[in-house]
Parts: structure tokens; C-alpha cells; sequence
């Protein structure tokens, strides 16, 4: 008879098992909360506006070289050399002006019989329509370095990290002085040796500043669409770039998180318990709030991401900034178009459509005016060039008619006698072909008053 051997049963092992397979449950997929890691998806259209801005940069290094000359000129000659210093390679700076004659032009000295370089007319007057409109923001400059500071855990930044946003922000030259020392009851500046160590420090904060872009934009849409409150209380404006994978549960991702409530950038948090689950959403939320706000002062709706990075420590942002706005690809955009690929520059995607900015400023068409002197093409300045020496032309044959004009008027008497005795003359000749009595019409006096004139003449 045969024998069966089989292996003891545990106890333990099939209690577990019978729970195991009493509560199994799908596990939740990791789609239903926003991914850690996203792939970049581009958006040609703010990578085109980051080309142009490229060449923008060099233009505005060789402005600052030629206005800094005295008589804002300077020699071909010492051009190449004086460009090594903005980072330009051996016999690049001249071929670089030479792309843009609307933006530079080149000319021979009168006296010295040397090319010479200089800025354009074109050029010039878009620097005074920037300069012009960069001192009548002045006003909201001070505004947007106050809420700045609002937005610092201590309520001060270093003058520094400031200076370098400075044209970001739309901050003069020297608004160390302009904006900061002559506005004492807003600012507060705490003076040091190096200028690394200098801070600035708010007086005082206005609570009517602590809005948000986006929650004006919130009560804007509730009041002409009628959207659910509830619906858009913490939400943003997400526009996804072309070509971006929308999944079923990443759109449910993004629903969860539109509706977590978030702090304001504004609203100190230094007094919360942030070490549970639902503070940590609660400050990653605020970071992209903070990074929004930080965007809209701008005067482009746009900033470097490196420039970000100064104010990262003052306004609680992750480390990992990079990473942390590609989650949010329908709210930022970064371009990593210009300097080889070293430079990001994050973009406010609701600010922007078609390449350009909804809701302009002086200061935003000031600049985007050398963006158009760049845009045109060589062809037309050659064309324009051709239609000033055709009206310079016409100009000097206008003189010398003007001038011929007043010579026979001068000498009208003169050059009708002179006619006359040469027609008197050719009648006398054909008179004589013709064998004809008639005489000369001409008379002593006439001939008297002819010799007079030469002799005046």
C-alpha cells in the first residue's frame, strides 16, 4: 500500500493567507498623484522668443561698450579687442555688428579717413523711449520691491540677489539710490563694508499688498464665467504645451491637487506644525504660489532659474527647483534655449499667447522694440540706405536748380539781351543766305549796354 508523504501545515501561514486573500485590494497606482520626475516637452514658441532674446543679450553688452565711449563711437580697430572682454572670440565681434545694420552702423571718419562704429538712430531712440519709460515706472517699481519683501520669511533680501534681478524686476540702475534710499519709509537699508553684505529690510508690511496674482485672477473668473467657488479656491491656470501625454489618472492628479488648500506667500508660516503629511502638501503648494507670485512682479513674466535660486532660502523653496516645476508643466515653462543650454529660463505660461505678452507695459514694448530692429532684415537697411542717398540726391539737384534759378533771375536782363543778339544774329546770317535788304535790329546803344554788363559781370 502505497505511502503519501506531504509536509506539515502551518497554522500561522494559512490564517495569514486567508486575510491576505479576504482583504486584497488593487494597489493604487502612482499615476493618481502627480509624478516626481516629468519629461520636458517644448514648446516652440517660447524657445523662439528665448533665440531672439539670445542675440538680444549680446546687443545690449555692446550698447553698454558704445555708450560708455565719450562721443558713443568706437574704431573697427579696437572693436575685436575691446570684445574679448564680453566673452566674444578673435574676429567675431565684427561679424556679429554686421548682422544687424539696423541695430549698428560703420562709417569713415571725415577727417581721420578711419572706420568707425557707432549705434544707429533706430537704436538710439529706442534706448530713450526705454529709459523714458523705466523712470515713469519708478512708482510700481517700489510697489513690486515691496511685495518682494513681503514674500522673505524675515521680511529683507540681500541687495545683491536684487541687483542682479534688477532688469527682471524693472529696476533702474540705480535703484540703490532712486528706489531704496529715497523712499525711507518703505525701505530700510542695512549698510556693510562689501556690497554682498548690504540688506534691505521693509519697514513696514501693507496688508492691502499681500494679494496675489492669482487670486485677483480667481475672483476675475468667478465674476464673468460663474465658476463654482469651491471649484477654483486654491486652483491655478493650467495650459499644457502641444504635444503633452494628458493620462486619465494624471488628469485626476491634477484635479486632487487643484483643490488642496495651500498658505499664501505673503502669510507668515514660521508658527505651524509642518512636519505631518498634509503641511508638507500644503508648503509645496505655496512654493509654486511663491514662484507664480515671484514671476507676475516681473516686468516680462519671465526670470532665470538661477535667479530664482538666490531667493530660495528667504521664501522656503525646494532645492531641486528644476525638478520641481517640471511636475507643473501647464503652470511654467522652461526654456533652456541660449548660453549652450546652461541658461533656464522659467516662463508664466497664462501670461503669454502667441509668443507674446496679453497684457503689455511701456517698459515691455520699449524692449520689444530692439527685438524688432533685430528681426528685420539687412535687406531693408540697405534699401533705407539707398533711399537716403536718393533723397540727398534729390536734395542737391534741388539746390543747384534753386541756385540756377536765382542766377537767370539775377541776370534775367542779361540773358534775354545776350538771346536776342544771338537770334538778331542768326537772322542777320539767314538774311543773308537769303539775299535780303533787312539790317541788323541791334543799335549802338545796345551794343553800349552789353559792354556795360560784361564789364559788371
Amino acid at each position: 500500500m502505497p505511502i503519501f508523504y506531504s509536509s506539515p501545515i502551518n497554522p500561522l501561514k494559512s490564517v495569514s493567507f486567508l486575510i491576505r486573500s479576504l482583504t486584497w485590494t488593487r494597489p493604487m497606482s502612482q499615476s493618481t498623484s502627480i509624478p516626481k520626475k516629468l519629461q520636458r516637452v517644448r514648446d516652440h514658441g517660447y524657445d523662439n522668443y528665448m533665440e531672439v532674446e539670445k542675440k538680444l543679450r549680446k546687443i545690449l553688452k555692446f550698447q553698454d561698450l558704445f555708450l560708455c565711449q565719450p562721443h558713443q563711437t568706437l574704431p573697427v580697430s579696437r572693436l575685436d579687442t575691446l570684445a574679448r572682454r564680453l566673452d566674444f572670440k578673435q574676429h567675431e565681434a565684427g561679424a556679429f555688428i554686421l548682422k544687424f545694420p539696423h541695430v549698428f552702423e560703420i562709417y569713415e571718419h571725415p577727417v581721420r579717413r578711419i572706420l568707425y562704429c557707432r549705434l544707429t538712430r533706430k537704436a538710439h531712440l529706442q534706448i530713450e523711449q526705454e529709459n523714458r519709460a523705466l523712470n515713469d515706472q519708478i512708482p510700481d517699481a517700489v510697489t513690486r520691491l515691496r511685495k518682494l519683501l513681503m514674500m522673505s520669511n524675515t521680511g529683507r533680501l540681500r541687495l545683491e540677489h536684487i541687483r542682479i534681478a534688477r532688469r527682471e524686476l524693472g529696476l533702474p540702475d540705480d535703484f540703490e539710490y532712486s528706489v531704496i534710499l529715497k523712499n525711507p519709509q518703505f525701505f530700510r537699508l542695512f549698510d556693510a563694508k562689501e556690497t554682498r553684505n548690504k540688506y534691505i529690510e521693509i519697514v513696514e508690511s501693507d496688508p492691502t499688498l499681500a494679494v496675489c496674482a492669482i487670486e485677483k485672477l480667481r475672483e476675475k473668473e468667478y465674476r464673468e464665467k460663474g465658476i463654482d467657488a469651491e471649484d477654483i479656491r486654491f486652483s491655478f491656470i493650467v495650459n499644457f504645451p502641444p504635444g503633452f501625454k494628458i493620462g486619465k489618472y494624471y488628469r485626476i492628479a491634477v484635479w486632487k491637487w487643484q483643490r488642496i488648500p495651500y498658505w499664501s506667500p505673503y502669510e507668515d508660516v514660521s508658527g505651524y506644525d509642518l512636519r505631518s503629511l498634509e503641511a508638507q502638501k500644503r508648503m509645496e503648494k505655496r512654493a509654486i504660489a511663491t514662484i507664480h507670485e515671484l514671476l507676475s512682479l516681473t516686468v516680462e513674466k519671465k526670470i532665470s532659474l538661477e535667479r530664482i535660486a538666490h531667493f530660495r532660502q528667504a521664501m522656503n523653496l525646494p532645492k531641486k527647483l528644476k525638478e520641481f516645476l517640471l511636475q507643473h508643466q501647464g503652470i511654467f515653462y522652461i526654456s533652456t534655449r541660449g548660453n549652450f543650454g546652461k541658461l533656464h529660463t522659467v516662463f508664466l505660461r497664462e501670461a503669454y499667447k502667441k509668443g507674446e505678452l496679453i497684457e503689455p507695459n511701456d517698459l515691455y514694448l520699449a524692449r520689444r522694440k530692439l527685438a524688432e530692429l533685430v528681426l528685420l532684415s539687412p535687406r531693408k537697411a540697405n534699401v533705407d540706405r539707398e533711399l537716403v542717398n536718393y533723397r540727398r540726391d534729390r536734395e542737391d539737384d534741388e539746390m543747384v536748380r534753386i541756385q540756377s534759378d536765382y542766377v537767370e533771375s539775377r541776370f534775367e536782363g542779361f540773358v534775354d539781351e545776350n538771346n536776342f543778339r544771338q537770334d538778331g544774329e542768326r537772322g542777320r546770317d539767314s538774311d543773308l543766305n537769303l539775299d535780303s535788304d533787312a539790317g541788323s535790329d541791334f543799335s549802338d546803344e545796345d551794343n553800349k549796354c552789353e559792354e556795360t554788363v560784361d564789364a559788371e559781370i
